[in-house]
């Protein structure tokens, strides 16, 4: 059995980044480690050091994102206050997705830090549940638990209605928090 030969330095970031760029879907440390022969640490690395040279890339719950600077169709974005308990952030994402939105991060006010934003990234229901399973296998904190439940989120859509109705939803459920 032949082993595989590394990839290494400048080639290899090269690859990483014509990867992402053409994958329709985030792209693991560990998928890409193994395509190239190191370690996944190697790769947080080169991920460090493609971003460092401004290259759009996001590290999300599903993996690493290339995000194109010109987004040829017309989106729109929103900013929306919520407050709901750690276990109802599945019911909260899973409105967002049902109606054709995106939940691209989610912000606190923190009284040490200041305002924390993490990607989140999530578009269907799939990457909902992949999201909340991530949390669950890494024992990992809610960010609203710093803030007993009040967050901010980026939302974003192809329409100002999907919007609008995924608020109208959110705040049916009682998770939205009115301006």
């Amino acid at each position: 059995m032949k082993e595989e030969k590394k990839i290494l330095g400048e080639q290899r970031r090269q690859l990483i980044l014509q990867w992402l760029k053409e994958s329709k879907r985030p792209i693991t440390g560990a998928e890409l480690a193994a395509k190239t022969n190191v370690s996944r640490q190697v790769i947080v690395q080169d991920i460090s050091l493609l971003k460092a040279r401004n290259e759009p890339i996001i590290a999300t719950s599903q993996g690493y994102l290339y995000l194109p600077p010109n987004i040829p169709a017309q989106t729109y974005t929103r900013t929306i206050a919520c407050y709901h308990t750690p276990e109802q952030t599945k019911k909260e994402l899973y409105i967002l997705v049902d109606h054709g939105v995106t939940v691209k991060d989610v912000k606190i006010e923190h009284p040490v830090y200041g305002d924390l934003t993490a990607s989140i990234m999530v578009s269907n229901r799939l990457e909902v549940d992949q999201f909340i399973q991530k949390i669950e296998e890494t024992k990992s904190s809610y960010l609203l638990q710093l803030t007993d439940g009040t967050h901010l989120h980026t939302i974003e859509a192809d329409s100002v209605a999907k919007l609008d109705a995924a608020c109208h939803a959110l705040k049916k459920a009682g998770l939205l928090i009115e301006s």
